[in-house]
């Protein structure tokens, strides 16, 4: 370990339990968005227009509550350490929300579905925010953060693997979800994620940082909002991230109906996730030979042109679209890891300029971008396909023109979004020689022997401390705002 650079470098043993929990908690994601609705629609008779509204009244509780647990993550230290305290506070609500949602009683209807609903998204929002926090803290050095952060997101996508196969599986091999599947995959989850968030929390030291004042969070919102690199990569994030949930919500039916194999969306979604498992250490090699932006730049070129030709394809086209999920599949290691890592470095300007650890902050507006760019993406993709006339209950999917839109929005639509993307980080102003830097700066601060510079309060200062210049190779004392 040295002063600079926080835990120099993680052992491998202890990052992967570090990433361990990633596992249980991707696998929810799958069950939310895909499995419940149709579940509790169908098989308990809700029907779709009460899921639909009972699930999205739940998602807008996530997204505001976001904001709000990240603002406590930072200002309230639990037992056991800020970053591993909440984590472990929100196992209880998580494994609850999981286990009541996976295997209603008898009898369960709106009510239940939206109680438990609320009670699952607080959990995780808490156990995630933590995480990603944490994530941010463990080292102060530039590649190891994509180191942490890549791994991370490789159990991640694991999870993601697993909640595709298990329901199916347990389900007896057919491509419906069954309530012995989903129950057998709740159980799993509710298993694993306390003994993955256990191992973590014993292994994995959390830096010893003080608490952020949470009056003083909100009185220096101006400081984040004048981050200029925080404003550029969550720009870039929204447009990804609209452009990533363009065809993650419209896969099923453009390979039902535009492909015409539905049989196949499965094993095809297996091949996509594990194309990104496989790519990982190749982007992680990549951001360290050059920089996580232009790493990232690179991925979501590659990702552009590899995707277009899918808004082309017809019946019966499943090997060129293989093709196209292999191609794109590798790009998600990059899409996940590279720009949480970058994030890690936007929040070492705003360490320096406010005085204040306020991580769990920042990881909140990240989750808000996440969810809000995802619901936008509903909002847009479903609109567009139902004006065209498109009729999942039709043999023909309601025409050839409704096909054709349905392939254009899935395939073409989210290329603009891609580029604007590209556009906002290809000269992302903190490099490698800035952060480190920032990591000096911070170090020199943090010892108890430091002197002032001149003109800079100190960081428990009320006045507003120093701000950064990230024009210069290295971090330097200015009356400017990072910038």
């Amino acid at each position: 370990m040295t002063a600079a650079a926080g835990i120099a470098t993680l052992p491998g043993w202890r990052l992967a339990l570090f990433g361990l929990p990633g596992l249980p908690l991707a696998a929810l994601t799958l069950p939310l968005y895909i499995y419940l609705p149709t579940y509790y629609a169908d098989t308990l008779g809700l029907g779709l227009g009460v899921v639909g509204g009972v699930l999205l009244a739940a998602r807008i509780w996530d997204m505001v509550t976001d904001p709000v647990v990240g603002v406590l993550a930072d200002a309230v230290r639990l037992p056991g350490g800020r970053r591993r305290g909440w984590m472990v506070a929100g196992l209880p609500f998580t494994i609850a929300g999981i286990w009541m949602l996976m295997s209603p009683p008898d009898g369960a209807g709106a009510a239940h579905l939206l109680v438990w609903s609320i009670v699952l998204h607080l959990g995780g929002t808490m156990m995630v925010l933590s995480q990603q926090a944490w994530t941010a803290e463990l080292s102060d050095g530039y590649d190891e953060r994509s180191r942490i952060v890549t791994v991370r997101e490789v159990f991640v996508i694991l999870g993601t693997l697993a909640a595709i196969a298990l329901p199916v599986v347990a389900g007896g091999g057919g491509t419906a979800v069954t309530a012995a599947g989903l129950a057998t995959l709740g159980a799993a989850i509710a298993l694993l994620l306390p003994v993955t968030t256990t191992a973590a929390v014993i292994a994995v030291p959390e830096p010893d940082r003080p608490v952020a004042r949470a009056r003083g969070q909100l009185a220096r919102l101006g400081a984040l909002v004048a981050n200029r690199p925080f404003r550029r990569l969550i720009g870039a994030y929204i447009a990804n991230g609209f452009a990533n949930g363009l065809p993650a919500t419209l896969f099923l039916l453009y390979v039902s109906h535009v492909i015409g194999r539905p049989d196949l969306a499965g094993p095809l979604l297996f091949v996509y996730f594990a194309a990104g498992i496989l790519a990982a250490p190749l982007w992680l090699r990549l951001a360290a030979r050059t920089s996580k932006h232009r790493a990232w730049t690179i991925a979501m070129a590659i990702a552009t042109a590899a995707f277009l030709p899918a808004a082309f394809l017809g019946t019966g086209d499943v090997v060129p679209f293989l093709i196209i999920c292999i191609a794109t599949g590798a790009t998600l290691g990059a899409d996940l890891a590279l720009p949480n890592a970058m994030q890690a470095d936007v929040i070492d300007i705003d360490r320096l300029e406010t005085g204040q650890e306020r991580a769990g902050l920042f990881f909140a507006l990240w989750g808000f971008a996440t969810k809000a760019a995802l619901a936008l993406g509903i909002g847009t993709a479903f609109p567009l396909i139902d004006a065209a006339g498109f009729d999942p209950a039709a043999d023909d999917g309601g025409g050839a023109l409704a096909l054709t839109v349905l392939a254009l929005v899935y395939g073409a639509l989210p290329v603009p979004f891609k580029i604007w993307a590209i556009l906002l980080v290809r000269r992302f102003p903190l490099t490698r020689e800035i952060q480190s830097g920032l990591a000096e700066e911070i170090a020199r601060r943090r010892s108890p022997a430091v002197a002032t510079p001149p003109g800079c309060g100190p960081p428990s200062s009320r006045k507003p401390s120093c701000s950064l210049s990230v024009a210069a190779p290295r971090a330097s004392c200015s009356r400017s705002s990072a910038s």
